[in-house]
């Protein structure tokens, strides 16, 4: 449970780096994420879940 925290953590450091460094950056993206189509965002979903389900099985 303790690996569950640490991770938790590393996510929302990770997460909030790009809006405190360069918030205009993090709102022209956000901007254009809002502009995609459903099956663009679960295509990049899917991906994500991909990535992190092989990173969790190799470690």
């Amino acid at each position: 449970m303790n690996g569950f925290w640490i991770a938790l953590g590393w996510v929302l450091v990770i997460e909030g780096l790009l809006p405190f460094v360069s918030p205009g950056a993090w709102r022209r993206m956000f901007t254009q994420l809002l502009q995609l189509r459903d099956g663009q965002i679960r295509f990049c979903a899917l991906l994500g879940l991909i990535a992190g389900g092989a990173i969790l099985l190799l470690t």
